[in-house]
């Protein structure tokens, strides 16, 4: 079957055709040509204002398969992805049981051979993520994993946080970690500032951030290795990255797509859909993470998709879990942020950025190129309802309101997905 995407804007650095409008024809899961003039096809999207690029990449996505699937399995995950424009997933390993055997690592890819979007295991840094024993980091990389983290769990073991950064250099491996000092953030529920005190809700102090990543990189420069900074969340955190880099330590960053746009002010009514972990900062933060975006401090952005069941968010705000789900919403993040923020700048951190974090082959927009492609229209408004969504969760703060920028085709491994108008 040939497909034509018609008169698409293309974004893909160092291609060709790169900031360039133009039409691609896709025939049997390859980039058969791409240009000006019409070719002939099967079917045809016309994509006028659209934007083209590589497949995009999520780096840490919650998947509660295996042991807490009512939150969320692999099928819903890949299929809210595909929905979403992703053509890769990076797993978190905080499942039961925890990514920390071949066996986990084995049945989180085993189905990749037939899916659009690819899953990419990362393993657990410690046995069952509790943070006291080391895992078989050696053998889970041989046998897939793709990086190594305890995911919602910040590496709170000093020592265990040195022979991770230790063991990960024997093959070029990179620790992922969520600076979080736990103790700091006991009982906390939101940011701590005037609003957690207005609300009279525990907070969660930005310190509890800073001081933990200031740790670790004292650490990845006392020892070395390759370490990646997950889910930052303040202006001293981005600050304390951006110094990093420019005394020549291995560290990348992310932050997820709604972190830069939503306040602690959001959770006035008390919605347990705006309770994250880490919190909605205050809108300096923000500021700072737009700031941080633009000048590539900032890496990635990943969606922060974080799926929870009926029983534990529809709760008391302080007995409610955290998270929220944003793989189908994430275009309209990145929509919101182009405001601020150059297209190139973010089609980079969602495509090349994650992939180089994991050493992962990036997709080029090219001929002859396997077809690895998320086709994007930022001016689409749509709803995220019962109709439309793909997770079995529904704890988005969009549930059920018109957003701006919607995915209408993803391609990968010979396999497509669309929602043409």
């Amino acid at each position: 079957m040939k497909i034509l995407i018609q008169s698409a804007k293309i974004l893909n650095a160092g291609s060709p055709v790169h900031n360039k409008i133009k039409n691609l024809l896709i025939h049997n899961g390859q980039i058969a040509d791409i240009g000006d003039k019409k070719f002939s096809a099967d079917k045809v999207i016309e994509a006028k204002g659209m934007i083209l690029s590589a497949g995009w990449f999520d780096l840490g996505t919650y998947v509660g398969d295996p042991g807490y699937e009512q939150k969320e399995d692999l099928t819903s995950a890949t299929q809210s992805a595909a929905a979403g424009g992703f053509t890769g997933l990076a797993v978190l390993p905080n499942t039961n049981p925890s990514v920390q055997t071949k066996n986990e690592v084995s049945y989180l890819m085993g189905g990749n051979a037939n899916r659009l979007v690819q899953v990419y295991p990362l393993a657990s840094v410690t046995r069952n993520n509790k943070g006291e024993e080391l895992t078989e980091m050696i053998d889970l990389h041989e046998a897939g994993a793709a990086g190594f983290t305890d995911g919602l769990k910040t590496i709170w073991h000093t020592d265990i946080f040195l022979k991770a950064l230790q063991y990960t250099q024997k093959f070029g491996g990179v620790v992922v970690d969520h600076p979080e000092d736990t103790w700091l953030n006991l009982f906390g529920q939101m940011h701590e500032g005037v609003n957690s005190t207005m609300l009279g809700l525990k907070g969660m102090p930005g310190i509890a951030e800073s001081l933990a990543l200031s740790r670790n990189l004292d650490l990845l420069r006392y020892v070395g290795g390759r370490l990646h900074a997950s889910r930052l969340s303040t202006a001293k955190s981005i600050e304390l990255v951006r110094a990093a880099k420019k005394k020549g330590l291995a560290v990348t960053c992310d932050i997820t797509g709604y972190q830069a746009l939503l306040d602690d002010s959001a959770l006035a009514e008390f919605d347990t859909n705006y309770k994250v972990s880490p919190p909605l900062r205050e809108k300096a933060d923000n500021t700072a993470l737009v700031k941080g975006l633009s000048d590539d401090t900032i890496d990635v952005i990943c969606s922060g998709h974080l799926p929870q069941d009926e029983e534990s968010k529809n709760l008391e705000f302080d007995q409610a879990d955290f998270g929220m789900i944003n793989l189908q919403t994430f275009a309209s993040n990145l929509v919101e942020l182009s405001g601020a923020v150059p297209w190139e700048s973010l089609i980079e951190k969602v495509t090349r950025g994650p992939r180089e974090v994991l050493g992962l082959t990036i997709p080029r927009v090219e001929v002859g190129e396997s077809a690895n492609l998320t086709l994007l229209d930022p001016s689409r408004t749509w709803v995220l309802d019962g109709s439309t969504n793909q997770s079995k969760a529904v704890n988005s703060p969009w549930f059920g309101k018109k957003v701006k920028g919607k995915v209408v085709a993803v391609f990968n491994n010979g396999k497509v997905f669309t929602d043409v108008e």
